[in-house]
């Protein structure tokens, strides 16, 4: 494939765009090369500007569970656009997405729209402080909440030491009241509940993790750390901005029959657009400005347009009985046929898979946290992206980034990708 008019418009992007992105993982720079720059997407495939068509395992991070520009999703967005983009009044709107997303999702009373997982996420920190009257909050390494300050933090020298800001920008005061913990390490989390008895408001984590590929909870860790937290009057907070809506109607609360506190909400309650959503039972929902003390608020939250398109998608996935099981089957097939050629080639290897989320790690070591994730080959990685790329597959451009089907993607489709990673192998 030629990536010449690609390579051009990255080259005059970044004269006006830090790094011409905007967004770090676009750029390319855990694989290397130059980013694609696209025109438009139709289903399962992407078409760039030098005519390269792809088939697309990234589903812009998520969201196009049903492929790209849902024909039902774009009439309707056709069909109120005119009414306006903006108003910052209330509209009809939001209480209906408000009331299919509490419908669908368990545990919740309430749901306040946003902009962004980010915004959310951030959001949801703050409720669970004004809450429980606690500054304190356990994050996971690997785990990505978004790039508020609190949660731009390394790992400390110890199991319960504090983080240290991994940003510019992130002063040690926000840094000192966030305590890294590892994934799938019950007991490590225990450890810092006794180091900072009564100062702990809220555990905070992606329950299936996408951030660091895609890696799933241990048997029992999950349900430890919502005894941990009940035991010790702390919130326990699940960062669904990927899983929500996508690995089930209810999200990994409903997949793995946990219950959260505070749930986060993102890309999939927008049908593409920009979205983002909290949500949680009345009792800490209504401390929420205006009916309770704790301040949030923006102008564009509740975006008319946004809203349309978040409801569409919503409505579609709960008259779809089918879709989950159609995109769990298609995950499974790749994965497994994967797997078969890896083991004839005798490369190293774990594939982690649940739902429509899968990762490939070239590694021998099971990947089960962030320090697993980081065991892997990455020039084997690099070779496997740009051998793919080239055969018209376009994956995570990064190995730390887990993969999102569409149920758009067809058994051609995927027979097409088995064959390009074929071919790719031979490059090892």
């Amino acid at each position: 494939m030629l990536y010449k008019r690609s390579s051009q418009l990255f080259k005059t992007a970044k004269k006006y765009i830090p790094g011409g992105v905007n967004s770090p993982v676009r750029a390319f720079n855990s694989v290397g090369g130059n980013p694609i720059f696209v025109t438009h997407a139709k289903g399962a495939y992407l078409y760039d500007v030098d005519g390269n068509k792809y088939i697309d395992f990234i589903s812009s991070w998520g969201p196009m569970i049903l492929g790209h520009a849902h024909p039902e999703i774009i009439n309707e967005i056709k069909n109120n656009i005119d009414n306006g983009t903006s108003y910052g009044i209330p509209t009809e709107l939001e209480t209906q997405i408000a009331k299919k997303a509490v419908s669908m999702a368990p545990n919740i009373d309430k749901i306040r729209f946003v902009n962004s997982g980010t915004e959310a996420c951030m959001s949801a920190i703050r409720l669970a402080r004004g809450y429980t009257g606690r500054e304190k909050i356990i994050k996971f390494k690997g785990c990505y909440h978004g790039h508020a300050d609190s949660f731009l933090i390394e790992a400390g020298s110890g199991a319960v030491t504090f983080g240290n800001p991994s940003s510019p920008g992130v002063t040690n005061g926000t840094a000192k009241d966030t305590i890294l913990a590892t994934y799938n390490d019950l007991s490590n989390v225990q450890e810092i509940f006794e180091k900072n008895k009564d100062e702990i408001a809220a555990i905070i984590l992606e329950p299936v993790a996408g951030n660091m590929g895609c890696i799933l909870p241990k048997k029992d860790f999950l349900e430890g750390l919502r005894e941990l937290c009940d035991n010790n009057d702390s919130l326990l907070i699940f960062d669904e901005v990927m899983t929500g809506f996508r690995l089930a109607k209810g999200g990994v609360q409903e997949l793995l029959s946990i219950r959260a506190d505070i749930v986060t909400y993102g890309k999939v309650v927008g049908g593409g657009l920009p979205v983002g959503a909290f949500a949680a039972k009345n009792k800490i929902m209504n401390l929420l400005a205006p009916e309770g003390p704790i301040y949030q608020a923006g102008t564009l939250s509740g975006n008319p347009i946004a809203m349309i398109a978040g409801l569409t998608m919503l409505n579609l996935l709960d008259n779809n009985a089918n879709v989950y099981t159609s995109l769990e089957e298609k995950t499974r097939f790749l994965a497994l046929e994967m797997k078969n050629l890896l083991i004839e080639k005798g490369v190293p290897f774990q594939i982690n898979q649940i739902g429509s989320m899968m990762s490939l790690h070239f590694t021998e070591n099971p990947v089960v946290d962030f320090d697993g994730a980081l065991s892997g080959n990455n020039s084997f990685f690099k070779k496997y992206f740009h051998g793919m790329l080239r055969n018209g597959i376009y994956l995570p451009p990064s190995a730390f980034e887990s993969y999102f089907l569409n149920d758009s993607i067809t058994k051609k489709d995927l027979e097409k990708t088995l064959e390009s990673f074929a071919i790719t192998l031979k490059s090892f």
